[in-house]
């Protein structure tokens, strides 16, 4: 049976942003187990400092790929029924590569790829090809000198 007032919750905080404040009346004296219990002081505990937000998010690749699909996909006026069923892949999951929630594999890439007239390569290059012109938009970061042709973007399939 509990001591306590009814409609009345006991809250014990976990971590205390500062030191307790002394508290009074009926609740103040503790019964049972807990009063008998030794007191130690609790610590006081800092606020937790946040790391500063990146200036501008790096794009995933899914999600470049995911673009790709769907721009095709919606230029040939295809369902997402139509392609996945193409596929051999199931809906929702070519829905989920479309809007970047999964990182498919070469074969999946390839079947979607297949479905909507395109070849792995093709689908790749449109992505690198939308990469690259994000990397153009963002301001460039210091970089170092490269003596690749490519400018540091290379794609590997």
């Amino acid at each position: 049976m509990s001591n306590q007032a009814p409609n009345e919750a006991r809250v014990i905080p976990l971590r205390p942003a500062t030191a307790p404040a002394p508290v009074t009346g009926p609740a103040a004296r503790p019964t049972g187990p807990v009063a008998d219990a030794p007191q130690r002081p609790r610590p006081v505990l800092a606020p937790r400092q946040t790391p500063p937000a990146p200036r501008s998010r790096e794009p995933l690749w899914r999600d470049l790929v995911g673009d790709v699909l769907r721009r095709e996909r919606l230029a040939q006026e295809r369902t997402l029924k139509d392609v996945a069923d193409a596929a051999r892949i199931s809906m929702p999951y070519l829905s989920e590569l479309e809007r970047g929630r999964k990182e498919a594999s070469s074969e999946v890439l390839a079947a979607a790829a297949r479905a909507l007239g395109l070849g792995l390569t093709d689908l790749l290059s449109l992505a690198q090809d939308e990469l690259t012109r994000l990397a153009q938009v963002r301001p460039a970061r210091h970089r170092t000198p490269s003596a690749s042709h490519h400018d540091g973007m290379c794609l590997a399939a």
